[in-house]
């Protein structure tokens, strides 16, 4: 799991590697808990092979979160595998998603 700042100070970049699971909860958690006048978040799951409920669950927190302090939330880069699970979720309903 890695967090960065994008070239926009506003926004916070989450990069999942791997698995998303019940395993990275709390690097997911500290990354976005941890930043200050982040305006919006973007999980990158580009590295990302595998999602199973818990990782929905941490993706709902995140919403939840950024809700709280007025941020956005955006999906990006999600394979097909991964983006049909979200699909099925329904999360593309929730979330802004992108292939990039």
């Amino acid at each position: 799991m890695q967090s960065e700042s994008g070239s926009d100070p506003g926004e916070l970049r989450i990069r999942v590697n791997g698995r998303f699971d019940f395993e990275g909860h709390r690097a997911f958690r500290d990354a976005y808990e941890q930043a200050d006048g982040v305006r919006r978040f973007v999980v990158d799951l580009s590295a990302t092979d595998y999602v199973d409920s818990a990782g929905l669950g941490m993706l709902l927190l995140l919403r939840e979160h950024a809700r709280h302090h007025g941020a956005a939330v955006a999906i990006a880069g999600a394979n097909s595998a991964v983006e049909r699970i979200l699909r099925i979720a329904c999360f593309h309903e929730l979330f802004e998603m992108s292939r990039a």
